[in-house]
């Protein structure tokens, strides 16, 4: 039956994407099957520099946080290594991906910020402490920040592309 100018148009049935929730849907991706290789990259990498956080603590966690000049070190040390086997886990289960990828990002720009800007400016910046190098400045920096960066931009694509295929996200969202 057609409408008039005083009715209003008639609305469909929202399709199974619509009505799912928001949760769902940031579980979904079309991601390629090789992302994979990137979970497994960014999570592996992540997970094991978490667990050594509590392994040497005194080297990888509270006492390296304390010798950059990161505040409550005994705190933030344990804090920040626990969220490396979280989300690395996560990460590497496929498993709410986007969420995992999230702390993840805010860890790695902590960490070019605390430790690889006085790299770059080649002095102590802000409070946090500038390591012996034999030089300072862009490239060193670079060099220094490679696996930072790595873990940044592996993080990012996890964050926007989703997990793939070949995860528990996708299991979860099959319909």
């Amino acid at each position: 039956m057609p409408t008039t100018d005083h009715e209003a148009p008639r609305q469909s049935a929202p399709t199974p994407a619509a009505k799912a929730s928001p949760f769902r849907n940031a579980l979904r991706s079309n991601a390629p099957a090789a992302t994979l290789l990137i979970r497994v990259m960014v999570g592996g990498v992540f997970l094991s520099e978490g667990i050594q956080k509590f392994l040497y603590a005194d080297d990888r966690g509270a006492g390296r946080f304390e010798k950059i000049g990161i505040p409550s070190p005994e705190i933030l040390g344990p804090f920040v290594g626990s969220m490396e086997i979280v989300c690395g886990a996560l990460l590497l289960l496929g498993l709410a991906t986007r969420f995992a990828a999230i702390p993840l990002i805010a860890i790695m720009l902590t960490a070019l910020y605390t430790t690889k800007l006085p790299i770059l400016i080649g002095e102590e910046f802000g409070g946090f402490s500038l390591r012996p190098l034999s030089r300072y400045g862009l490239l060193s920096m670079l060099h220094e920040a490679r696996t930072d960066l790595s873990m940044l931009l592996g993080s990012l694509f996890l964050l926007i592309t989703g997990s793939g295929p070949f995860s528990l996200d996708a299991k979860l969202t099959r319909s």
